[in-house]
């Protein structure tokens, strides 16, 4: 997608930038995934992870607040509104902003998950309340109050008190799915009435705001290539079911992997001998609608272009 367009900066992929902040101290050994927050806030121009409590005032957010507050929402839309009315001269659409709004959401929420997963092996257990939000022009800040997590049995801090073990890669990648699936879900219902979309399509933009995250900062962190082959894999389409638990608004029925989220990360095969793709080398899974503000902004991997 046009990343600028829905994510936290300024444009994708945008070289590292001297921080106007104090820089982020190191990590604290004994605060589960710390290590990799730390690694994210360093590497990454536009958005700091701090390990702390939630927040509230001075613009921060708390998650909890967006799955329990309509004003919480619409304060959130209201600045992706200003935002866009300020970036392309023109008012966006209401559901437009607010898609907007809940792309930037997950996109950085999300990376509170899936790095740990991609540097450590570990999936930090959080609920909504463990996390707050605070968002700038071009930058966003989230603090996060991890505590338990998953790993794998050989990890050093299996025997620890917060530590839950999952057998394999696997099932550790299972875990992934099932507690960010679990942690997006309120939000998405939160939003869906303002974005105007059904619980398909939004679990499609949530896929794609997951992957584009992971994706960015996997760049930054010089393992991209990884990070293709690792995405591709985790939301491979097909493989064994996943429990009913993990599919937040599935049936009684098991979903098949990687339920909630649209199978497939979208990656095109990469050519013989090429290295680097580039981040329309990605066909999306849904679409984002930044046309309606800007054609020409109109993305090469949108379901628009890509579908026809």
């Amino acid at each position: 997608m046009t990343a600028s367009s829905t994510r936290p900066g300024p444009a994708p992929y945008a070289p590292r930038t001297t921080r106007a902040h104090t820089p982020a101290h190191a990590p604290d050994a004994t605060t589960p995934c710390a290590p990799s927050y730390h690694r994210l806030t360093a590497s990454t121009p536009i958005l700091d992870v701090h390990c702390a409590p939630p927040r509230r005032g001075g613009g921060w957010l708390p998650v909890a607040d967006l799955t329990a507050d309509p004003a919480a929402v619409r304060e959130l839309v209201a600045h992706d509104a200003r935002q866009g009315l300020a970036r392309y001269g023109r008012p966006l659409r209401p559901d437009v902003a607010a898609g907007f709004g809940l792309h930037r959401l997950v996109w950085s929420v999300s990376l509170l998950f899936t790095v740990p997963w991609f540097l450590e092996r570990r999936v930090p257990l959080l609920a909504p309340d463990d996390v707050s939000l605070r968002r700038g022009p071009a930058t966003a800040e989230l603090t996060v109050r991890p505590e338990a997590f998953v790993c794998l049995p050989d990890d050093p801090a299996a025997g620890s008190p917060g530590a839950r073990t999952a057998p394999d890669e696997d099932a550790l990648a299972a875990q992934l799915r099932c507690s960010l699936g679990e942690f997006l879900a309120p939000a998405l219902t939160a939003f869906g009435l303002r974005v105007r979309r059904g619980p398909r399509v939004l679990w499609a933009m949530a896929t794609d705001a997951v992957v584009e995250g992971l994706w960015y900062a996997s760049g930054l962190l010089g393992e991209r290539e990884r990070a293709r082959a690792e995405l591709s894999a985790l939301l491979a389409p097909g493989g064994p079911s996943a429990e009913p638990a993990c599919a937040p608004g599935a049936g009684p029925t098991p979903a098949p992997s990687p339920a909630p989220f649209t199978p497939g990360a979208g990656f095109a095969p990469t050519a013989p001998g090429r290295t680097g793709a580039s981040s329309t080398d990605r066909a999306r899974a849904s679409c984002c609608l930044v046309y309606t503000a800007e054609p020409g902004e109109m993305c090469g991997g949108c379901p628009r272009v890509t579908r026809r």
